[in-house]
């Protein structure tokens, strides 16, 4: 393992390497691209070499990076992945979601990749952690997941150890992401599911139970979440600060009211906020101890 970590020397000069010109793949190259770094696209499909080149011909100028004026960088595609890893800096696996496929790709990165490389998945389905059955230990601490969404409508990304990775790696992506323009959040642990996949996660379960009990219609629910949302996005609400709002002391009573009715476990909901929060006497913005954020937030 690691001991310590420092950034690829001239990574500043060397490619980012993305393996996959898909839909995600090509959007994830003008995210780079766009920032002034030469990309380099690893699609064994010849195919869709030029449809993923005229995509990114066509946008990645439009990228919120290049809109501040950077240039931007050379893009090329290549069947082979040694010449798409070669000198790379950053390596981007955007492959099809398939463990095996992922396993056996980082087998091959830590093979044909530079050694210090930083190795990234891109997987939303997978820890990064499932990914390393054949990798050697020290290859583990340069591992991690970068999550992207839908550039350039939403540039938000998640970054996410393997359990292993070197802290020091987060810092100096974090930095870079931004400099590419877009809007990295860092979990804190592996989880099964990003940050915003299990918020929304939770969304689509509900919304499904209440379908299910025939409680409402996809219309309603639409035009309800729609409303309400809309109203409190304008607010710059979370859903930590409403519940800051309505009182943690209430949102427990309510939870308590749905673990009684649908035996579910109180560990991680009523549990956890009494003893973090409500035995503290931290209640919300309605206390001076404040509550999900402190008093002074």
């Amino acid at each position: 393992m690691l001991s310590s970590w420092s950034p690829p020397p001239g990574y500043d000069e060397r490619p980012v390497a993305v393996l996959g010109g898909g839909v995600l793949g090509r959007r994830i190259a003008c995210i780079w691209a766009s920032g002034g770094y030469n990309v380099r696209i690893r699609e064994p499909d010849q195919k869709q070499h030029q449809p993923c080149l005229d995509y990114i011909g066509d946008n990645a100028a439009k990228y919120p990076a290049a809109e501040g004026g950077k240039r931007t960088g050379k893009v090329s595609i290549f069947q082979d992945l040694a010449d798409a890893v070669q000198e790379a800096w950053l390596v981007i696996e955007a492959v099809p979601e398939k463990l095996e496929i992922k396993i056996d790709t980082f087998a091959e990165l830590e093979a044909k990749a530079p050694m210090d490389a930083i190795l990234a998945s891109n997987s939303s389905s997978y820890k990064t952690s499932e990914m390393l059955g054949k990798v050697k230990e020290e290859t583990k601490a340069r591992i991690l997941n970068t999550h992207y969404y839908m550039p350039p409508t939403n540039m938000m990304v998640e970054l996410m150890t393997d359990g292993f990775t070197h802290e020091a790696i987060f810092p100096f992506l974090v930095e870079r992401q931004r400099e590419v323009n877009t809007l990295p959040f860092v979990s804190r642990k592996e989880s099964t599911g990003f940050i915003f996949n299990r918020l929304w996660a939770a969304v689509k379960r509900e919304a499904l139970t209440i379908l299910a009990e025939g409680v409402s219609t996809p219309e309603e629910i639409d035009d309800m979440w729609k409303i309400m949302w809309t109203s409190t996005l304008r607010e710059g609400k979370g859903p930590c600060r409403i519940m800051d709002d309505v009182g943690l002391d209430t949102v427990a009573f309510i939870e308590q009211h749905y673990i009684k009715e649908r035996n579910l476990s109180p560990e991680k909901t009523v549990d956890f906020l009494h003893s973090q929060y409500l035995d503290q006497g931290k209640l919300g913005t309605k206390s001076s101890g404040g509550g999900l954020y402190t008093a002074t937030q």
